[in-house]
């Protein structure tokens, strides 16, 4: 059994990024393993959640992954802890639109049988918090919210009110913060600034977090809460069984493993753990490399996998590697199995404002006012190297460039929602499009790219 909490908040913006970071720091400074997960689809928080425990940041999306795999994906990512913390998302019981509690941290919480602390921001009441609190806690009474900790306290006159009106809530008081502009994390059109381009300053900003959780929580009371948690009862997640069940037991014949190039660096710092991992499970050799640095993909790639990030950030530097722009082009032009989620449609473009990238696509992107962001129902319009005709799969969008057209003679996905339409490019090899896909809720996906690197049929 692995302690855990679930570190949640009424709405957006109250601070529960800075407090579960700071808790998974201040815990792992204690000599704790701590495993760190963040439900929904966020790629950017698990970057700042691995800063502080040393270990991969893990998703848990019900969504895209399925309510049944909740739980056996957080048990694959918290093997050997001593402790998990769950950073919430959104308010706690805001979920998929139109989908009722569906992938909020309320309902990951039940699924995890997980004790909730709510961080509130208090800065702008005081006897009103208890108001607040007690409207969370009886909300939905499989949630439990075993305390609250109150963020942006202004002073030891505004922390007495609040603990006064809390008195009769029957929530405990965890911890007081004050404000700390040292903790702050920068922020853009997508949200922080992922620690893969602020390397030095986002360990500065860890460490502060964790010397502010320290000092104004109670840790032994947390720990307590985080070990009340009853034993889950489930098997882990394992991505050699996961791709086995899907491919119905079949064992597949003796080849050397295909070489799949992953694309990463602070321009591509989009990612899933369990992507990697399935696709070495599936047998290839996973090896990454960085397309603002290196000139040249790795020695013997088969296959492309160019997940999600900030390429418009580096638009400049990605156009000035020719040689890597070159070489990117001429694989996709021998028909290799090529991947690409969002930042990688964009690489894969013709330009990005204006900026020449790898010109496998007929495509030009630019950035956007607008942003686009929720998750998808997607329907697969033409066989790829991921998955076949009519194959369903539930994704995530979130970007703010556009890109034109927005489809190829060949679309990669038909969506349902929010407006019906097609989207993305099946080119040869390539699969490149804006939606996100989790491949743990699809398996069959990395398998399926995996045998198709290995030269074997996509039937």
């Amino acid at each position: 059994m692995v302690a855990r909490l679930v570190i949640a908040a009424p709405s957006s913006g109250a601070g529960k990024t800075t407090v579960a970071t700071g808790l998974m720091a201040a815990f792992a400074g204690r000599g704790l393993a701590v495993s760190p997960h963040k439900v929904g689809p966020d790629y950017i928080d698990p970057g700042y959640h691995a800063l502080a425990t040393g270990r991969p940041g893990r998703n848990l999306d019900a969504y895209m992954c399925g309510t049944g795999l909740i739980a056996p994906l957080f048990e694959h990512g918290a093997r050997g802890c001593d402790l998990a913390v769950v950073e919430g998302v959104m308010g706690l019981y805001d979920g998929a639109a139109d989908q009722g509690e569906l992938a909020s941290t309320a309902q990951v919480s039940k699924l995890l049988r997980a004790p909730v602390v709510l961080v509130v921001d208090a800065s702008s009441q005081s006897r009103s918090v208890a108001a607040l609190v007690h409207g969370f806690a009886s909300w939905d009474p499989e949630v439990r919210i075993g305390g609250v900790i109150l963020n942006k306290v202004a002073s030891d006159r505004h922390e007495h009110l609040l603990r006064e009106a809390l008195g009769e809530s029957g929530v405990p008081v965890l911890g007081v913060l004050r404000r700390a502009p040292a903790v702050a994390t920068p922020s853009r059109h997508l949200g922080l600034v992922p620690v893969a381009e602020r390397q030095a300053a986002a360990v500065e900003a860890v460490a502060a977090q964790a010397e502010q959780v320290r000092a104004g929580c109670d840790m032994e009371a947390l720990l307590a809460l985080a070990r009340s948690a009853p034993d889950l009862r489930t098997e882990a997640w394992s991505p050699e069984t996961a791709g086995r069940s899907h491919a119905g037991g079949a064992v597949l014949p003796a080849r050397p493993a295909p070489r799949v190039a992953v694309a990463g660096g602070a321009a591509f710092t989009f990612s899933y753990a369990e992507h990697a991992e399935l696709l070495t499970a599936a047998g290839a050799e996973v090896v990454a490399f960085d397309p603002l640095r290196d000139e040249a993909l790795p020695e013997g790639t088969s296959g492309l996998v160019i997940g999600g990030g900030f390429p418009e950030m580096y638009g400049g530097e990605l156009s000035a590697n020719e040689p890597l722009r070159k070489a990117v082009a001429a694989l996709a032009a021998t028909g290799a199995p090529v991947a690409a989620e969002c930042a990688g449609l964009l690489y894969l473009a013709r330009s990005l404002d204006g900026s020449p990238m790898c010109g496998v696509l007929d495509a030009d992107a630019r950035m956007s006012e607008r942003l686009t962001l929720g998750y998808r129902d997607a329907v697969a319009v033409n066989d790829s190297v991921l998955a076949p005709a009519g194959a369903r799969m539930r994704g995530h969008e979130f970007h703010r460039t556009v890109i034109e057209p927005g489809a190829g003679a060949l679309a990669a996905w038909g969506l349902r929602q929010p407006e019906r339409r097609v989207e993305g490019f099946v080119q040869g090899g390539v699969h490149a499009s804006y939606v996100h896909t989790h491949w743990a809720g699809a398996p069959e996906v990395a398998a399926r790219f995996v045998e198709r690197c290995a030269g074997g049929p996509v039937a």
